[in-house]
């Protein structure tokens, strides 16, 4: 066999990947669009108090275990942001999405958008709430401990 031969085998294997991949991500983001069309129609607000929020699996979450058989297998070993909450005269556990985990305050009031079990996002009820200061990379902790090492002599 030539290398041209060889070559023509890959790439025709790399096409039918791409292909199948195409396909399968178009099927996964019409599901993902339906899902978030029946989120957005069950959402309510409600006003809640935060008691504690943590990365947890979901096995140690304290979900229903109706919730945890509905997940999927891969799904049950990641840690999902969980927070716990007193809405009204109950506690309960809820799903945070990621984009607001960390804006949701401790011990604090909230107004939250809950679509079942899972808060959407969440404002303060006397005033905005604070966004927390973003983690500064390794390379720029570096930049900035030589910048006063050099400040400092």
């Amino acid at each position: 066999m030539s290398v041209w031969s060889i070559l023509l085998i890959i790439l025709g294997v790399l096409i039918v990947i791409l292909a199948v991949l195409f396909f399968v991500g178009k099927r996964m983001q019409k599901k993902q669009a339906a899902q978030q069309e029946q989120m957005e129609a069950a959402k309510q607000q409600v006003s809640m108090l935060i008691i504690d929020k943590k990365r947890l699996r979901i096995k140690e979450s304290g979900l229903p275990q109706m919730v945890i058989d509905q997940t999927p297998k891969l799904m049950r070993r990641s840690k999902l942001p969980i927070v716990k909450a007193k809405v009204g005269p109950k506690i309960m556990t809820l799903v945070a999405d990621e984009r607001i985990y960390d804006l949701i305050p401790i011990k604090k009031e909230v107004k939250a958008e809950v679509s079942g079990i899972y808060i959407t996002s969440v404002r303060g009820v006397r005033g905005p709430l604070e966004a927390p200061k973003k983690k500064q990379g390794f390379f720029k902790r570096m930049r900035m401990k030589a910048m006063d090492a050099t400040r400092s002599k």
